[in-house]
């Protein structure tokens, strides 16, 4: 028989194999499709797969004779990080009237903010199309600006909001007495407190813009089209060049994925957020 302290070992050494074995099944596409970017053509289709080659740069080097990379790296920065840091703005206020001044209403209001997201974005298409065409806002980035926010700010209130919920009124109350006023109250208490949410919040957010590809493939062509439409361009009538389109992804993903492991510690931060234990 297994003495308590044992069982508590062995259950720590199970669940720590299960963890490791869920990020690596995670990991594992991500592995493959940076392996399968040093390849030949050949070597990608090949079967069984190969593990052993000799890797090349020609991927890479065909990505950068063929299209401008840092112009789509670029348009994708730009977007994401605008449609943000609006984002933000406007949730920020909107989650501080429904957590700190609830009616009756703010529980609807909010659901009927989260059901926008089970609208297929499809069904939206041509009324928003025209709407950009009437406007000249065809291949621009503020159309896209526009959208991304729009569609990522449900959720994002409603982050915000259950960040705010979890603060407690007292913290505002005491501020109020101290006499400040309510940009006083989100600035200098609110934000402050919530740092690690809003932060793995801003961070989902541009994780969002960023991955957002059915927008940025119908409205734009050229001028604004960010790092999706340049990975969607690697997929032709001839079929689809695996070794390429490895690499262009991998180009596409890799600024994403450095900064959220850069930004790792206030993530869980904010998945762990609570202002008084």
């Amino acid at each position: 028989m297994l003495t308590l302290k044992q069982t508590r070992r062995l259950q720590s050494f199970l669940v720590g194999c299960a963890a490791w074995l869920i990020a690596a099944l995670i990991f594992f596409p991500i592995f493959w499709m940076v392996l399968t970017s040093f390849k030949t053509e050949l070597a990608a289709i090949a079967t069984p797969p190969q593990f052993i080659f000799t890797p090349t740069l020609e991927n890479y080097l065909h990505i950068n004779e063929r299209s401008d990379y840092f112009s789509y790296a670029w348009n994708s920065v730009l977007i994401s990080f605008i449609a943000t840091a609006l984002c933000m703005l406007i949730a920020v206020p909107a989650a501080y009237s429904m957590a700190f001044f609830e009616t009756k209403r703010t529980k609807g209001t909010l659901l009927w903010m989260l059901s926008t997201k089970m609208l297929p974005p499809v069904g939206v298409l041509m009324p928003i199309y025209l709407i950009c065409k009437s406007l000249g806002m065809l291949d621009s980035r503020l159309a896209l600006i526009v959208i991304y926010t729009l569609i990522n700010l449900p959720i994002i209130i409603w982050m915000v909001y259950t960040y705010f919920k979890d603060i407690p009124v007292d913290i505002l109350e005491a501020a109020r007495l101290d006499g400040a006023t309510t940009r006083q109250e989100i600035s200098r208490v609110l934000l402050p407190i919530a740092r690690g949410g809003l932060a793995s919040t801003m961070l989902l957010s541009l994780i969002l813009c960023w991955n957002e590809a059915f927008w940025s493939l119908n409205l734009t062509s050229s001028a604004a089209a960010p790092l999706t439409a340049l990975v969607a361009s690697y997929s032709s009538p001839e079929g689809l060049f695996w070794a390429k389109l490895s690499a262009v992804s991998t180009l596409a993903c890799a600024p994403i994925l450095i900064l959220g492991w850069i930004s790792q510690k206030q993530l869980v931060r904010g998945l762990s957020f609570g202002a008084v234990k």
